[in-house]
């Protein structure tokens, strides 16, 4: 039965006031105020117990609790988010469970995150993404890498960062996380060339059109040139792939891990020093990356568990252009303005391909292709120049 009187803390002292005055039985006084002994002989023996505040409703929830998650595992998922402050409930989970923590103890990943919210520990860095959408990646590793620059960013003495980044599609390894000076050939080739005395040479790499592999657009959008790193690329074997322009979600790999490079290293340093202290973090930082920081889009598992090195070892010297001609091919040297010369016309190549030896390949009788190594780069078509005895045109698509 219930108290029947709206306030239920006077509607207790007055209980306890009528069973004080010991005119009436305790069976009489529960009758009157409408309860059972059963819950009388409770507030009774709380009043005894504890005087007025023994009167009060108590909590309802068990002293202990078999499904509670035990202290030892909250001060374990404690210190995993310490060291690592931008990771939610699902990377600490697949930590525990490869640190040995057996199932039974193994908390669920939302009570990991109730673990964190109660300690004031989410809102921290990146949030985990929970919608579900299609994820595109090559089938084996090397297949393709993705490079870009991340923004750069200040040091001390007013210089800069420019974190050159490469990750390999299959498996979103880091092959390169590198301090560099700025964002010309120059300091981009040697770090690359480390990158693939490593771990072999991909088939293909993208990039935007950035600086020092952006192909270069005229006023109408028109390609206008190619810059002398991808044609390295070239007589490596590799071929260089660029997205749309102003489409960064081509390179949507790059751009995530951009944003967790961001979180987890460069907005937690106050003060970057020099490129050297720029570099011992992104080393330190890299192996957690690679090897022990589980990744959702692997099935938390980690890049370092599916990448493999590439079986195309980097060349100790590059091959010359002419192994990968034909016989009948009509070869001619690149000029200093990225033109050569043919049937009496200059054809603009690419400024790139300075000192290069192209081929060209007959078709028929007045058109041919053009090739720098086994890459076509278009087409002359004397039936459509311009009819006149010296032209000056670029290749035709």
């Amino acid at each position: 039965m219930s108290w029947q009187i709206c306030n239920t803390m006077e509607a207790r002292r007055y209980f306890i006031e009528d069973v004080q005055l010991g005119t009436l039985s305790i069976a009489e006084v529960c009758r009157r105020h409408g309860i059972s002994r059963k819950t009388g002989y409770k507030w009774i023996a709380r009043y005894h117990d504890n005087g007025d505040v023994g009167l009060k409703d108590h909590s309802r929830k068990p002293i202990h609790s078999p499904i509670r998650t035990s202290s030892k595992v909250e001060e374990k998922v404690l210190k995993i988010r310490e060291l690592h402050p931008c990771w939610g409930g699902r990377k600490i989970r697949q930590i525990l469970y490869n640190e040995g923590l057996c199932s039974e103890l193994l908390p669920a990943a939302s009570t990991i995150s109730n673990i964190l919210r109660r300690h004031g520990k989410l809102g921290q860095g990146t949030r985990e993404g929970s919608s579900t959408f299609i994820r595109f990646e090559r089938g084996s590793p090397n297949s393709l890498w993705q490079m870009d620059f991340k923004g750069h960013f200040a040091m001390d003495e007013s210089k800069r960062c420019y974190p050159l980044t490469v990750l390999d599609d299959h498996s979103r390894y880091n092959l390169v996380l590198e301090a560099c000076r700025g964002e010309a050939r120059k300091d981009v080739q040697p770090v690359l060339t480390r990158a693939f005395q490593r771990y072999g040479l991909p088939k293909e790499i993208l990039c935007d059109h950035g600086n020092p592999w952006g192909t270069g657009f005229d006023s109408q959008g028109k390609k206008c040139g190619t810059p002398g790193f991808e044609v390295w690329l070239t007589r490596l074997g590799i071929k260089l792939i660029h997205g749309r322009v102003r489409h960064p979600q081509t390179q949507g790999k790059e751009e995530r891990f951009h944003r967790t490079l961001k979180a987890e290293v460069i907005m937690r340093e106050s003060l970057w020093r020099d490129l050297t202290h720029c570099q011992k973090e992104f080393n330190s930082w890299r192996e957690i990356y690679n090897h022990k920081r589980p990744h959702e889009a692997l099935g938390m598992k980690t890049p370092g568990d599916r990448y493999q090195l590439s079986p195309r070892n980097y060349p100790s010297i590059l091959p010359e252009e002419e192994s990968f001609y034909l016989s009948d091919d009509v070869l001619r040297r690149v000029q200093s303005k990225g033109e050569i010369n043919f049937k009496n016309g200059t054809f603009f190549v690419g400024q790139g391909y300075k000192g290069e030896l192209i081929a060209l390949r007959p078709i028929e009788e007045l058109r041919w292709d053009v090739y720098h190594c086994w890459k076509r780069l278009g087409e002359i078509d004397l039936n459509k120049q311009i009819k006149r005895k010296k032209y000056y045109t670029s290749l035709l698509p």
